[in-house]
């Protein structure tokens, strides 16, 4: 059985995390080597997760404190 690795998710096969793919033209098309221009949530047999093009969530911030929070 294959290990994953730390960085690999259980997520959908985008052309758009693919490794082999390469966004052109702002997030509209993928150029991929075998199969040309793509859509960024298409992808192929040699579809291959990059870790790197993932684009992480925004940190959500915690705003409720106190004036305790801060006292010595």
């Amino acid at each position: 059985m294959r290990q994953k690795l730390l960085n690999e998710r259980d997520e959908a096969p985008q052309c758009a995390l693919c490794i082999h793919g390469t966004i052109v033209d702002g997030d509209d098309e993928v150029l991929c080597p075998r199969y040309g221009v793509m859509k960024p949530d298409g992808a192929c047999r040699k579809y291959r997760y990059d870790p790197l093009k993932r684009k992480p969530q925004k940190a959500k911030l915690n705003t409720d404190f106190d004036p305790s929070d801060f006292a010595l």
